[in-house]
């Protein structure tokens, strides 16, 4: 889908009207195309516009012509999801917030920081990190994702199970409106319940209600010790299981990541110390202030997942050996495509209790179609990456049925199709299995309220 050319030209000569002292604007064919893909596989939509907007007041400017003549906007950031959320899938405008990448206030007294949407979430951590402080929030690719679209998609990580996701961190916005009206929301105290919530309406809208152009977040204190253990089993079946007995003995862990024998496959010969005849790990973190409770909480871990675990546990005997565990972890993705060549990554969520039972039903699926599904991720808090691999577009009806039987179980057990890279367009046909009509009903009208021409990143969340 495009817009119609006189539509958007009228649209183009007024943009370039607001802003005679010049405005990153482009319409050549070279620079359009990378911002119409994502890490999603899910196609190529390339904008008919972009604009890098270097401030706020460019943005709500930019908003406010495009609701003026009806120009689909997609907001763009490092283009990392894997929903295809940034996708412009109707054509129109992409607006970048690439350029706005500042961090404006570090305040360790009150235990926050403000940044701009183009912020790559590593650099957060890093400045918090220089003051002894920490911002949790981790997905995997923080080195080169943003602020701005961990906000907009509510993103989680590994830490999640213990410190939480994006939504627990963020407590202040500056919000641009559909219409172009720029907003401050929330606060920058500790606590705060005036009126509604609409950092939490906005953080997770998938950039359907608007734009952040600068994002307040808490800091909390770092803690001083981390350890990491890994554990291996010879089935995942095992490994799911002990996540179980981990979570109910009364430790409460940093992480809880789970990777299954097609995952190891992927990185083997990486530097992963696993044993051959692992079918599955769990890469395990304890954290704290005294190294010796660490060490001993480490250790009562372990122990607990000996019923299942027949295998010997490594433990990280310095920062350099943690680090390469986690280097390897954050290789698991793309090592998984390159099995193939393809591959699409659910983020569904279950009850812990029913991970075991998920994970073996998605990998039957995968059977019953002749394709693989791999699984790792965030298995302590029932976040589960199932990948499923496949080849060619051939596959695709194949793969679709694989994807939406794994919709189904995951509704089934009480879970939800996505933990923490949302609906967007991949996930859209699959939401009715999770939400009754009623209520996405209410989710559309209040869309209206905030987007009365609908322009804002159009096509996504609801069929």
């Amino acid at each position: 889908m495009s817009v119609p050319k006189e539509r958007l030209d009228a649209f183009l000569a007024d943009l370039r009207a607001a802003f005679p002292e010049g405005l990153d604007l482009t319409t050549e064919l070279d620079t359009l195309a990378p911002y119409g893909r994502d890490e999603s596989d899910l196609g190529e939509f390339p904008p008919q516009a972009l604009v890098r907007a270097t401030s706020t007041a460019q943005v709500s400017r930019i908003l406010a012509l495009a609701t003026k003549h009806h120009i689909p906007v997609t907001p763009v950031g490092a283009r990392s999801g894997k929903s295809g959320g940034s996708l412009p899938i109707e054509g129109g405008l992409a607006l970048s917030l690439e350029k706005m990448n500042r961090i404006l206030e570090v305040n360790a007294d009150d235990l926050l920081m403000v940044v701009q949407p183009g912020v790559f979430t590593a650099q957060v951590d890093e400045a918090a990190e220089k003051l002894g402080l920490f911002y949790p929030p981790d997905p995997n690719s923080a080195a080169y994702c943003t602020m701005g679209g961990n906000v907009a998609e509510n993103a989680g990580g590994p830490r999640a199970l213990k410190y939480g996701v994006t939504r627990d961190y963020v407590i202040g916005l500056e919000w641009v409106l559909p219409t172009g009206e720029v907003l401050r929301v929330g606060r920058r105290t500790g606590k705060g319940v005036a009126g509604y919530d609409l950092v939490a309406l906005f953080v997770g809208s998938e950039g359907t209600l608007g734009i952040a152009t600068e994002i307040t977040v808490k800091l909390i204190p770092r803690p001083r010790v981390v350890k990491t253990a890994l554990i291996p089993f010879k089935t995942v079946a095992d490994a799911a299981k002990a996540l179980s007995s981990v979570l109910t003995s009364g430790l409460w862990p940093r992480t809880l990541e789970l990777l299954d024998e097609v995952a190891l496959q992927a990185i083997a010969g990486r530097g992963l110390p696993v044993p051959p005849e692992a079918g599955a790990v769990v890469i395990a973190e304890m954290d704290g202030n005294h190294e010796a409770g660490v060490l001993s909480e480490l250790a009562m871990l372990v122990d607990q997942c000996a019923s299942w675990a027949s295998l010997e546990a490594v433990v990280a005997q310095d920062e350099s050996q943690r680090e390469r565990i986690w280097a390897v972890r954050k290789e698991v993705s793309p090592a998984l495509r390159a099995l193939t060549g393809k591959k699409i990554s659910e983020d569904i969520v279950v009850p812990r209790s029913k991970v075991p039972e998920a994970i073996e039903r998605f990998k039957a699926a995968g059977k019953r179609e002749g394709l693989t599904v791999a699984t790792y991720g965030h298995a302590g808090d029932g976040n589960l990456h199932s990948n499923v691999l496949y080849r060619t577009r051939e596959d695709w009806p194949r793969v679709e049925a694989v994807l939406a039987e794994m919709m189904a179980v995951t509704v089934e057990l009480g879970g939800t199709i996505t933990g923490e890279h949302g609906v967007g367009l991949a996930k859209k046909r699959f939401l009715p299995l999770e939400q009754p009509e009623p209520l996405r009903e209410l989710q559309r009208r209040l869309k209206v309220v905030l987007d009365p021409s609908v322009t804002m990143n159009p096509g996504k969340i609801w069929e």
